[in-house]
């Protein structure tokens, strides 16, 4: 399992355990009920909601109300913390979740609870469950231990198999407002409210996403910089080098996520197998480095790709701003900052070359997940925006 405490939110809320909970209301009132009431209560959750929506956040919150007594804040908070002994709790920072991931959290789904009225199962990244992923999970969802609560989370209940879809209730979680984000912004950072705005209108309301534009002058630099090379981009030899300019952006970026956590770990574990600093790796734990090694790999290529999902999510909103001018519609634009290119383009094309163009990002967003070479795929799709044509 390659993570459990990390997960869950901060323990210091306002509220325990709702209070990190934001802009769903009717979300936990619903689970609010269920958590008070046996009848209201089903054995497998889906809780969906786009990226940024607090899916996680909520699951861990109705873990501490299901398994804390009502009123036991310490039992709540310890929840929340992801160190109570009835919360099992998976979020994988690889490319998609192991099955022997998914059969040690099936395993644990079937022990009593020790201390809770309920064992909680929290799989935070159910979307990236193969099929045969899937299938052990199957089993533990047909027929579950009376005391025992899974909770799934993923961004639509179509990414997950019919089979599981038929055996969860799923809860779809509200989208904010740009509006409501920047405000929320300005109370979390302390960013100005026209920073705050801008950066919850480019973020599309992830909350997370939103918080770091503000914060980050860099990123919001980086971003527009990144939008205005492909306005530029008129051939392949352009393709060529915006494509590369993107991905060595994108693996530094991921570099500087995950550099200080590696060496955290490995001195960490080193320190466990009292290994002192810059002594030599004895042969008998070499392996245990090693597999600390190969997950931090693994996570590196899901910090790349999912920095390269995020400059294809920008870029969707281009010209998805480009299709709503060519609509006649400009009151909603997610790319104010570049309306007068955006006007140029719309003017230009016609609009099956940008449906083409929206089109040709999304194909390449899902063959980046599906292990495409990023590089190679952004050149192709840049081909795409340069000629309006799909190689």
């Amino acid at each position: 399992m390659e993570s459990t405490a990390s997960t869950a939110p901060s323990s210091a809320l306002a509220e325990v355990p709702w209070g990190a909970v934001w802009g769903q209301d009717a979300a936990v009132a619903m689970l609010q009920d269920a958590a008070s009431d046996p009848a209201a209560l089903t054995h497998a959750w889906l809780i969906t909601g786009p990226p940024g929506s607090g899916r996680s956040t909520l699951a861990y919150a109705f873990a501490a109300a299901l398994i804390a007594e009502p009123g036991d804040e310490n039992a709540m908070r310890q929840v929340l913390a992801g160190t109570h002994p009835d919360l099992a709790a998976l979020r994988t920072e690889g490319v998609i979740i192991s099955i022997k991931d998914a059969r040690a959290l099936v395993e644990r789904s079937y022990f009593s609870p020790s201390l809770g009225r309920y064992r909680v199962i929290v799989m935070e990244d159910a979307d990236r469950m193969a099929e045969r992923t899937s299938n052990v999970l199957l089993k533990a969802l047909e027929e579950p231990p009376e005391r025992t609560v899974w909770v799934l989370c993923a961004p639509s209940d179509a990414d997950l198999l019919p089979t599981i879809r038929s055996r969860v209730r799923t809860l779809r979680l509200r989208e904010p407002d740009v509006a409501d984000v920047a405000r929320l912004i300005v109370e979390r950072t302390g960013a100005d409210a026209a920073t705050a705005e801008q950066s919850a209108r480019h973020a599309q309301r992830h909350i997370g996403m939103a918080q770091r534009l503000a914060t980050d002058a860099a990123a919001r630099a980086r971003r527009d910089d990144t939008l205005r090379a492909v306005l530029r981009v008129r051939g392949v030899g352009d393709a060529v080098d915006v494509a590369g300019r993107i991905v060595q952006a994108a693996t530094e970026d991921a570099k500087a996520l995950t550099a200080e956590r590696d060496e955290a770990e490995r001195a960490g574990l080193l320190r466990t197998l009292g290994i002192a600093e810059g002594a030599a790796v004895p042969p008998a734990v070499r392996s245990q480095l090693s597999a600390l090694e190969d997950d931090q790999k693994r996570r590196a290529t899901r910090s790349l790709r999912d920095g390269i999902d995020r400059v294809l999510t920008d870029l969707e909103s281009m010209f998805r701003d480009v299709l709503m001018l060519q609509f006649g519609r400009d009151a909603d634009l997610i790319n104010r900052e570049l309306e007068p290119d955006l006007r140029a383009l719309a003017e230009a094309w016609p609009i099956d070359r940008t449906l083409t163009v929206v089109d040709r990002i999304a194909e390449t967003r899902e063959n980046v997940e599906l292990n495409a070479a990023p590089t190679l795929a952004l050149e192709s799709m840049l081909v795409t925006v340069a000629s309006g044509r799909t190689p």
